[in-house]
């Protein structure tokens, strides 16, 4: 006759099989290893639940764990909200695509061999004009194009820029460089022609870009959105207390004021070189008094 210990034993032990069976292949961690000793008290109670209803030992810990359902989902299930509240922006991250990886590759290396043509130029010579204008060419080509294809892809805190937009600031990025060879071109060469070039470049761009800078649209995503605004809930002192930001606009006229006096006192006494002093002691004065005044701990 089988005893009721052999029984509750026997049961214990295909508790144990079966849950071993069903964390096979779980990479286990300090967190997963108590979640697991939590399901076999939980199995082990309702195994026995089971057996005072008639069921069989083996039969019983079979029901207990199918009832459990699928533990590799109830492991995933458990762990994501620990992640989340650590570091939002892991879970919304975006790895860059590889051939967005590769053309950026290809075309630093191609800008990374003109600027090694315009440094051979300028430090041992015999470059040709011709060669120096394919490097700056090369250099500004490089540096629109990467500009252009970055900001069409998806960031993990930016949707992708519409490609006209995208390849607007890719013609501005390489007008401006292109206008800083004409210079360097001036340099070597000396005809006007290259200073009237680069400057129109240059203007161009300047214009093109503060165009696109000021038509420019929200592009961050929402849950960058949404933090943002978190963060400007903290509020700022200055703003919600007229008298401390008065205060502080008092204490900085006087620390300058003083800086002044001490930058002229030092220069015709000391020398030019140490009068500067007075600068750098009066900025890092202001810089601990806007840390004291408009970081204030508030109560409670």
């Amino acid at each position: 006759m089988t005893r009721p210990n052999d029984i509750t034993g026997g049961s214990d032990m295909d508790v144990h099989r079966l849950l071993d069976q069903a964390f096979a292949g779980i990479e286990m961690t300090l967190e997963r290893q108590d979640l697991k000793e939590e399901m076999r008290a939980n199995l082990m109670a309702r195994v026995a639940e089971l057996e005072a209803g008639g069921l069989a030992g083996g039969a019983a810990a079979r029901r207990a764990v199918e009832e459990l359902g699928d533990v590799h989902a109830i492991v995933d299930g458990t762990e994501p909200a620990a992640t989340t509240s650590a570091a939002p922006w892991q879970h919304q991250r975006v790895r860059p695509r590889p051939d967005f990886v590769l053309r950026t590759v290809l075309l630093s290396a191609l800008g990374v061999a003109g600027l090694a043509v315009l440094a051979l130029a300028a430090t041992a010579g015999g470059v040709p004009l011709g060669g120096q204008v394919a490097a700056v060419l090369g250099v500004a080509v490089a540096a629109g194009a990467v500009t252009a294809d970055a900001l069409c892809q998806e960031t993990t805190s930016n949707h992708p820029m519409p490609g006209r937009r995208a390849a607007g600031y890719g013609v501005g990025a390489l007008l401006a460089v292109a206008g800083l060879g004409g210079g360097w071109l001036y340099l070597r060469d000396g005809g006007m022609g290259w200073v009237i070039g680069g400057a129109v470049s240059v203007l161009v761009a300047v214009g093109l870009l503060s165009y696109l800078g000021a038509t420019q649209t929200n592009r961050h995503k929402e849950w960058v959105v949404r933090m943002q605004e978190s963060h400007a809930a903290v509020g700022n002192r200055f703003a919600e207390d007229p008298a401390a930001a008065a205060r502080f606009g008092v204490y900085t006229a006087v620390t300058w004021l003083l800086a002044i006096v001490g930058f002229v006192v030092l220069t015709l006494t000391a020398g030019w070189v140490w009068s500067w002093l007075a600068i750098v002691g009066g900025v890092v004065i202001m810089m601990i008094m806007l840390a004291r005044m408009l970081f204030v701990p508030r109560p409670e």
